[in-house]
């Protein structure tokens, strides 16, 4: 078997709310990799999108990778790895370089799973847990009240983990771009109001996470860590950009909350020095951006060692979503996979099997790969 073909596909697709279905849908973004093999079976990988600049120049170079691995091996999943990974070094290495190897890693999955008839999860070491623990996110909303109410939906659909981003609205730059790393006072005390509102409405049964973004400096960091600190929370994410562990080691310092970090950490080069360093009581490494179900088996069998959990970040499709799953299924020290909505019913039309969702959890099938095919028509619908 060889590849044959690289496609890049694109999508825009309106997001609904769960909890204000009246509300205007967001415009939501998602890039998926299909690889065409000469014997015809596809698989599919996925990006994690961000900005629309960033998906674009994101999906122009996933289109050049065909010219770099056509008439390759598809089984040759860790070489294919390493040539698409080391063919962006002199740019750097992280970022882009390692985010197309994701995608063309989970595709390269999917399709040796197909060959074999097997799903993904019986080749990776087959599975040690029934079902995959979620966690998930209320719809933006920055009143108090309205968060209250969107918590208690989730916890009704047997959610136990919720987590929000409180802030980023009253940063002087907004949430994508760090100048200052500051907050200012009227957005500091909404966020800790909303933060209060949710642990009285969900009780002390229901875990929170805060997610800052990694917007802050230091003292801000700190500042924010420790007045959320009596809410009881899971963990404070990303509480800094991720460019200095130096200063992820003075926030660890002069806080007692726990501390998650990785969703913008590329492989496990960028991982170990936390680890070693003892900088983060979780780790939350992104499957379509820190290297492809290859890198995040990887990433979770070092940080065993450490005796750390993963909790995959997912902030993009279903590729995503089922590509964690799949390493979850096999990982000892597995915490809980992120999910961006409760209800993924916005996923099914894309897939030709919807996600199995249950109290909470994801029941993973026994199909081969992993799992489901794209619904190409409906990506044509909706190609950007």
């Amino acid at each position: 078997m060889k590849i044959e073909k690289v496609t890049p596909w694109l999508i825009g697709m309106p997001l609904p709310f769960l909890d204000a279905p009246e509300q205007k849908p967001r415009d939501g973004e998602f890039l998926f990799a299909q690889v065409e093999t000469d014997e015809g079976i596809t698989g599919w990988g996925e990006f994690t999108v961000s900005t629309p600049t960033a998906n674009r120049a994101a999906a122009a170079v996933l289109g050049q990778i065909e010219d770099l691995i056509k008439g390759d091996d598809p089984a040759r999943i860790e070489l294919i790895w390493h040539k698409i990974f080391r063919a962006f070094s002199y740019m750097g290495s992280r970022g882009i370089g390692s985010s197309i190897a994701s995608a063309i890693d989970i595709a390269l999955w999917d399709i040796r799973g197909q060959q074999l008839g097997l799903p993904i999860y019986d080749f990776l070491g087959g599975p040690i847990r029934e079902s995959i623990a979620l966690y998930t996110h209320p719809d933006g909303s920055f009143d108090p009240a309205n968060i209250a109410a969107a918590c208690k939906t989730i916890v009704g659909l047997g959610f136990t983990t919720v987590k929000t981003g409180p802030f980023p609205n009253h940063c002087p730059e907004g949430v994508q771009a760090y100048i200052s790393g500051q907050i200012d006072e009227a957005g500091e005390e909404l966020g800790v109001e909303m933060i209060a509102a949710m642990r009285e409405a969900v009780g002390p049964g229901v875990e929170i996470l805060i997610d800052a973004h990694g917007q802050f400096d230091v003292p801000t960091a700190i500042r924010l860590a420790n007045r959320l600190e009596p809410y009881n929370i899971g963990w404070f994410e990303e509480p800094l950009p991720p460019e200095s562990l130096h200063a992820l080691q003075q926030v660890r310092d002069r806080t007692n909350v726990p501390i998650c970090v990785g969703e913008r950490l590329y492989t496990r080069f960028d991982f170990l020095p936390v680890l070693e360093n003892r900088l983060a009581d979780y780790i939350m490494p992104d499957v379509t951006w820190t290297g492809g179900i290859s890198e995040l088996k990887k990433i979770a069998t070092m940080a065993e060692t450490y005796h750390i959990p993963v909790a995959p970040h997912d902030a993009g499709g279903p590729v995503n979503i089922a590509a964690g799953a799949h390493v979850m299924a096999t990982v000892p020290n597995f915490y809980k996979l992120e999910i961006a909505r409760a209800r993924l019913a916005v996923y099914d039309q894309m897939m030709d099997h919807p996600f199995d969702i249950r109290d909470g959890h994801l029941h993973l099938s026994d199909r081969p790969g992993l799992g489901f095919k794209m619904n190409e028509e409906f990506l044509r619908e909706h190609a950007i």
